[in-house]
């Protein structure tokens, strides 16, 4: 058997550490098990089915995406509850996503328009199919969303009203407070959502409707949101992996996930890389080095530059970056390189890249 070492693989290189990505997967089951909110994480993170199947098998209830093509690829893939926590209002779109409800997979989606609904219904209505819907409220994020309950009641009705369609509930996402790096801050954030949605919740309720979940949540409040308050469902993605955004907020998980790199030039005081921005995000601030967190680095198109004072690296020397932002630098790379002990044991397709429609 042909043996591959960590330091064998060509650089720049996205890696994960399985013994951490699987301790992450299972420290999130093992603290919502006697919750009441179910874990739905979400794919927009690390866009590979094989974590997917992962988070399943240790207990989540289905799998939360940003895109219809997301979708498609987890649906591909064997997921069969896949929750698409956006708009999908492009007729194309809806055409596929009403085909792609009928494949056996229960797909839910959210929604925010009248016009949207009617639409959805219709496109059900022509496939066979049954798309279930979420109705998205907005709780501090001014994107998308209804804001009154007198909104939320009217689309929840014509849901309830239209062919094809099932009212599930509300998305509710608090994606505006989820990296405070005051705990007590994102407490405060949930308590305030809590009261929004409870009167939303109540509204419908006391005219007759039913809401069976209530959606959203992210890693930096899964403990809060999640701790038995009115959510039903945990979107967290970034958990898996870890960056240096969450890494400051003590949320118990560990860095799963780095970019390899190589030195591939040295001189006094100074190294230079050959992973910029093309492999690496910095739209959460610049990357730390993995072991050299006091190195300050600067990322170019295709390099990174290194102050190194003490000249600590060395040339042909590999290095690991810790990204800012876990999401958006997995969406530059085709491939994780999984790596348990310093040697290469799997490598897994990132299927979901690039699915931006």
């Amino acid at each position: 058997m042909c043996i591959i070492k960590k330091e064998q693989i060509e650089t720049p290189a996205l890696l994960i550490n399985l013994d951490k990505l699987e301790y992450n997967i299972e420290y999130m089951a093992d603290y919502l098990k006697d919750k009441k909110a179910k874990l739905r994480p979400h794919y927009k993170t690390y866009k590979c089915p094989t974590i997917a199947h992962l988070q399943i098998n240790a207990g989540a209830k289905g799998i939360c995406c940003a895109k219809l093509g997301e979708a498609e690829s987890l649906v591909v893939a064997g997921i069969k509850d896949v929750l698409i926590a956006n708009q999908i209002v492009d007729p194309g779109k809806i055409a596929r996503l009403a085909g792609l409800a009928r494949g056996g997979a229960k797909i839910t989606v959210v929604v925010d328009n009248p016009k949207n609904v009617l639409d959805l219904s219709k496109a059900a209505m022509e496939y066979g199919s049954t798309i279930y819907l979420l109705v998205e409220v907005d709780v501090g994020m001014k994107r998308c969303g209804v804001n009154t309950e007198e909104e939320a009641y009217s689309l929840a009705k014509l849901i309830k009203e239209s062919d094809g369609l099932v009212f599930e509930g509300i998305q509710a996402y608090e994606g505006h407070i989820i990296l405070e790096k005051e705990e007590k801050v994102r407490q405060h954030g949930v308590q305030g959502m809590i009261e929004k949605v409870s009167k939303i919740k109540a509204y419908l309720e006391k005219n007759g409707i039913e809401v069976k979940e209530i959606s959203g949540a992210g890693t930096g409040t899964y403990n809060i949101t999640g701790n038995n308050t009115i959510w039903t469902e945990i979107q967290a993605g970034s958990y898996v992996f870890m960056d240096t955004a969450y890494n400051e907020l003590g949320l118990g998980f560990q860095s799963a996930l780095t970019v390899y790199a190589t030195v591939i030039h040295k001189r006094k005081g100074v190294a230079i890389t050959d992973a910029g921005v093309k492999v690496c995000t910095s739209d959460h601030g610049l990357p730390q080095i993995k072991n050299f967190p006091h190195l300050k680095l600067q990322l170019h198109e295709e390099h990174g530059l290194i102050a190194d004072k003490k000249d600590e690296l060395k040339y042909l020397q590999k290095i690991e970056y810790i990204p800012s932002h876990c999401c958006t630098t997995v969406n530059l790379y085709d491939h994780y390189y999984c790596i348990r002990k310093e040697i290469l044991e799997s490598v897994w397709p990132i299927t979901g890249r690039g699915k931006s429609r």
